[in-house]
């Protein structure tokens, strides 16, 4: 399988920065292809990527979206059966309309088992979102309205303020894409693919939940089955560690909301967590403190913003700092960690008030 990333921005935005921190640190012995054009020029940083062992196919035709419907589609299939690479990057002249490649891409790919489009990404310069926005208000918006993922770059220039205007800006357009808010030297290439691959903490979530609920199954099963009558003795506490980073452990009392079972469905043991829960979920740049975290998972348990039956979050502390918590009722943990590319938090239960929430964590 080729996956093909789109890696699109403005001139100047840090594209080619970008792919190398990428090549770097998160596509560590992928066989690569680069696609590049600026105009028809010399790949801007052509011998470091011919170092690096990636094959760059420069197109004659001038601008990538002047030549979509001839040209595009057959530079990239004879990439792909010349190469047969496990991926495909193409990084678009830096005033061509992003959906345009999409369109271009997707429509080569059909009838190509073999390939599909894997990511879409602008990299945007934090420090010109605003004037940008003003002065090529059509191409620009294009690039950010039609992006998967928007990576800011120089967003360590900004201050705080003035990032987060940049992001409600950027949020107006596109109220979807995973935005990287944090400079890129905190970051490795890896946990920035996971942005570009939409990776959402509300999926990890509903992942382990699942997990638990199906290894809970089984014990139940092992335990009870000479026992037919099923009448769920909750006297007794099941060990159970509700997150591989915990030594924590509850009792399935009667009030219990753990996942593991789901007394509404007391006869469909097979429900899964993702057909009885909702999410809710954010990204934000926001500064928190440990104080103001710890405050509002204790909110949590009030029963005022729905039956809460687990959260997780990394959110930025400032100063280079992240706070990661997780919550089950009556109980959670934040520490210290790696930082994320972006503040990001996400809830999951039944009957949850979004709206109680946004107000609670001031997103």
């Amino acid at each position: 399988m080729t996956k093909i990333d789109i890696v699109s921005g403005f001139l100047g935005a840090g594209k080619t920065t970008l792919i190398k921190k990428l090549l770097a640190e998160a596509y560590a012995g992928e066989k690569l292809v680069l696609i590049e054009n600026e105009f028809g020029e010399i790949s801007i940083d052509g011998g470091f990527l011919k170092d690096s062992g990636v094959q760059i196919s420069e197109m004659s035709s001038g601008c990538i979206c002047c030549s979509l419907v001839g040209d595009f589609g057959k530079a990239l299939q004879d990439v792909y059966h010349q190469f047969q690479p496990d991926r495909i990057i193409i990084e678009p002249s830096g005033v061509g309309k992003l959906s345009d490649v999409i369109v271009a891409v997707e429509n080569t790919v059909r009838d190509l088992p073999d390939m599909r489009l894997n990511a879409y990404v602008t990299v945007a310069d934090a420090t010109k979102v605003k004037v940008y926005m003003k002065n090529f208000g059509e191409f620009y918006n294009n690039q950010i309205e039609s992006a998967g993922t928007i990576v800011l770059s120089r967003t360590q220039k900004l201050s705080q303020e003035k990032m987060e205007a940049a992001v409600a800006l950027l949020r107006e357009k596109n109220p979807d894409a995973a935005i990287l808010t944090t400079p890129w030297e905190q970051l490795d290439g890896k946990t920035i693919v996971a942005a570009m691959e939409k990776v959402s903490l509300a999926q990890e979530l509903l992942d382990k939940m699942r997990q638990e609920h199906e290894e809970h199954e089984r014990e139940h099963a092992h335990e009870h089955h000479h026992d037919h009558d099923h009448d769920h003795d909750h006297d007794h506490a099941h060990e159970h560690h509700h997150d591989h980073d915990h030594e924590h452990h509850h009792d399935h009392g009667p009030e219990c909301t753990c996942g593991c079972h789901d007394h509404d469905h007391e006869h469909h043991h097979h429900h899964h967590a993702d057909e009885v829960f909702t999410s809710w979920g954010v990204e934000t740049p926001k500064l928190f403190t440990e104080e103001e975290i710890r405050r509002c998972l204790a909110a949590l348990d009030s029963g005022d913003y729905g039956a809460i039956l687990r959260a997780k979050g990394i959110l930025n502390a400032g100063d280079g700092k992240w706070l990661h918590f997780d919550y089950v009722p009556e109980e959670y943990e934040v520490r210290y960690g790696a930082a994320d590319y972006t503040g990001r938090l996400c809830v999951i239960g039944s009957q949850l008030q979004e709206q109680g929430l946004k107000t609670l964590f001031g997103v």
